[in-house]
C-alpha cells in the first residue's frame, strides 16, 4: 500500500466515523471510485482495518477522556455500592447502561461476520443506504426532546443497541443510527452526538480487538508497517477534529449538510453504477 493511500484512507476514517455518514461505506467507495486495489488481499484488508480502528478509538478516548474515566471508577463501584451511595452517583448506572448498548452488534457481529462481509456492501447497496438512513436521520432530527444522558433507561439502551445493529451493514453510520434513535427517543442533538461518542467506545474498541486478533494469528503483511502507522495517525488526528466539529453543528442547529450530502453522494454513486464507468 502506497503511503498516499493509507494518508486517504486514514483521513476517510477518521472524518467518516464520527460524522454520521457512513465509515464502512466511504472505505468501501473510495477504493472502488478510483479503481484502488490495496485492501483486496485479506490479510491486507485486516492489519489496516486494525490500525484504522486503533486511530478512531484514539481519538474518541482523548475527547472523551474526564467522562469515560468518570464512568469506568463510578462503574467498576456500583455493583457493590448501597442504593445511597448510587443515588448519589448515577454515572455508575450510566455506565453499565452504555455498555448495554454494545451487546445487540457485538452477538449479531461475532455469529454473522462472515455472512456480513459476503452479503452485504458493494457500490449499490452503500448508495441506498445512505440515502434510506440519511432519511431516517432527517426525521429523526425533526423530533422534539430535551432528555439528558442521565434520562438513559434500559428500554432506551437495548433500542439504541438495536438500532446499532443496522450500522453492521455499510453505508448506515454507527454514529448515525445511534443519534437517530437517540433522537426519536427524545434526546436533545447535543447530548445524542455527546452520548454516540461514549456509547462508540466499546463498539470501536471491541471491533479493533476482533481486527486486531485477526492481525496476531495472521501477522503484520510484509511491507504494511509504515501503512498502518499512518493510517492510524492520520484516522487519530482527523477523528478528534470531526468530533469537536461534530459537536458544534449539534450545537448550533439541525444535521441536514449530513443528510443532503449522503443524498446526493448516493445519487451519485447510482449514477456511476448505472453509467458504467465503474
Amino acid at each position: 500500500m502506497s503511503w498516499w493511500h493509507a494518508l486517504v484512507l486514514g483521513v476517510v476514517q477518521g472524518l467518516t466515523e464520527f460524522f454520521p455518514i457512513s465509515s464502512s461505506g466511504h472505505l468501501e467507495l473510495v477504493p472502488w471510485l478510483f479503481d484502488w486495489n490495496d485492501l483486496d488481499n485479506e490479510s491486507v484488508s485486516t492489519a489496516f482495518d486494525a490500525a484504522l480502528h486503533l486511530g478512531t478509538l484514539v481519538a474518541v478516548v482523548v475527547a472523551v477522556r474526564q467522562e469515560l474515566a468518570r464512568l469506568v471508577l463510578t462503574g467498576l463501584r456500583h455493583p457493590f455500592a448501597s442504593e445511597q451511595e448510587r443515588a448519589a452517583t448515577p454515572h455508575g448506572r450510566l455506565a453499565w447502561l452504555y455498555l448495554l448498548t454494545a451487546v445487540p452488534a457485538a452477538i449479531v457481529g461475532a455469529l454473522f461476520d462472515d455472512m456480513i462481509a459476503e452479503r452485504l456492501g458493494g457500490p449499490v447497496v452503500v448508495a441506498i443506504s445512505l440515502i434510506g438512513f440519511g432519511g431516517v436521520l432527517w426525521w429523526a432530527d425533526r423530533r422534539a426532546g430535551d432528555r439528558l444522558a442521565e434520562h438513559l433507561t434500559t428500554r432506551d439502551a437495548l433500542l439504541i443497541g438495536a438500532a446499532q445493529v443496522l450500522a453492521l451493514n455499510p453505508g448506515t453510520s454507527r454514529s448515525g443510527i445511534t443519534i437517530s434513535a437517540m433522537r426519536a427517543l427524545g434526546y436533545g442533538r447535543a447530548a445524542a452526538v455527546r452520548m454516540s461518542f461514549v456509547i462508540g467506545v466499546p463498539i470501536i474498541a471491541g471491533a479493533g480487538v476482533w481486527k486486531v486478533t485477526g492481525l496476531v494469528i495472521d501477522g503484520v503483511p510484509s511491507g504494511l508497517a509504515s501503512a498502518m502507522v499512518i493510517g492510524v495517525g492520520t484516522a487519530a488526528i482527523t477523528g478528534w477534529l470531526a468530533i469537536s466539529a461534530l459537536q458544534r453543528v449539534a450545537a448550533r442547529g439541525n444535521f441536514n449538510v449530513f443528510v443532503w450530502y449522503r443524498l446526493v453522494l448516493g445519487i451519485a454513486v447510482l449514477g456511476v453504477v448505472a453509467s458504467g464507468i465503474r
